[in-house]
């Protein structure tokens, strides 16, 4: 078992204890170039060995190929204290033809079709077991119920076969005892309150709308987790990568080259920062964890220099005053919270 010097916080109510920094799988599925093998399970291994507990993964990614990466890294390393997430949703048909339509550049040669019904949510989570090359998954979350994926007109029929199949199924699991923790990952907090108000719920995914640029969850969606003992994983903290990269030229913002008003304003975020010291990725990867409600940031990678450097960037020191300065000029909300 590794000694992890991370913060640990609870997954909601699921009694999982998770470190704040977790691993996101989404980059290893070939997602915007083809990944050295090798290099993509070292980047696995580089964070296990520093000590984080949480790995996260999903079908979509590289259609599978994620899962056989983070399993295979998973069997190198014998740790057994990892907390595995996986996604359903989608279903592998691998002789029907890759297809189009992921928007990942590599990947397995195996086509992926939606399907939130209970059964297929049942054949998703046992391709999963077979992909990672494990007897258990901890966390199970329903994936890509939004706007986004599916579009105004098809988003209530897809939410109501996923409550009636998919979360029908993964409550009976976890009553049984075979999976720990139940949640959906999406990239909207709309979907994420109409999901915590429908069921039952230990935790939730949200990728890319809770940052230090944004946070428009925060009247009504996180007050609502915390009432309800939702433990938040938060993906995208960097919107994308602006907030990595800073408002350089090409900076991308949701998956897209970033307009003149967000370049702008994460200029102005970025002086502040510069004023204090702190490089803004540093602030953008702490700030989502001054919420209450967030358990854990999971943080994509495809080189072990990557991990390192946000295990590295999580453990520095943020004075206090950079979060003043940011509300008094008006760059966050008065009641947005901020690391202490």
């Amino acid at each position: 078992m590794t000694t992890s010097t991370l913060p640990v916080r609870p997954l909601g109510r699921s009694g999982l204890k998770v470190t704040t920094l977790g691993f996101g799988g989404a980059p290893l599925g070939d997602l915007y170039a083809h990944l050295d093998e090798a290099g993509a399970i070292a980047t696995v291994e580089t964070a296990l060995a520093s000590g984080i507990n949480l790995i996260d993964t999903s079908p979509l990614y590289g259609h599978g190929l994620s899962e056989h990466r983070i399993g295979a890294a998973l069997r190198r390393s014998g740790r057994k204290d990892v907390v595995i997430s996986t996604k359903v949703g989608r279903v592998a048909e691998p002789f029907a033809g890759r297809g189009n339509g992921s928007g990942y550049l590599g990947g397995l040669p195996h086509g992926l079709r939606f399907d939130y019904s209970h059964d297929g949510t049942m054949r998703s989570l046992e391709q999963s077991a077979l992909r990672l090359g494990v007897d258990r998954i901890d966390v199970v979350l329903i994936h890509d119920v939004d706007v986004w994926t599916h579009g105004k007109d098809a988003i209530d029929a897809h939410f109501a076969q996923a409550m009636d199949g998919a979360y029908r199924a993964l409550d009976t699991l976890r009553a049984a005892g075979a999976v720990k923790a139940i949640g959906v990952g999406v990239n909207e907090a709309e979907m994420c309150e109409r999901f915590a108000r429908a069921g039952d719920f230990d935790t939730m995914l949200l990728a890319g709308r809770y940052s230090l640029l944004e946070q428009p969850g925060l009247a009504s969606f996180m007050p609502l987790a915390r009432e309800k003992g939702i433990g938040l994983m938060l993906g995208g903290v960097y919107n994308s990568g602006i907030l990595a990269t800073g408002p350089i030229a090409g900076a991308k913002y949701n998956y897209q080259p970033a307009p003149p008003a967000i370049l702008a304003r994460v200029a102005t975020i970025e002086a502040v920062c510069a004023r204090h010291g702190v490089p803004l990725r540093r602030a953008a990867l702490q700030f989502p964890l001054g919420h209450p409600a967030v358990a854990s940031l999971v943080m994509g990678a495809v080189k072990p220099e990557e991990v390192a450097d946000q295990v590295a960037e999580l453990a520095a020191p943020v004075p206090g005053a950079l979060w003043t300065e940011l509300k008094a000029e008006g760059l966050l909300g008065a009641d947005v919270p901020a690391p202490a």
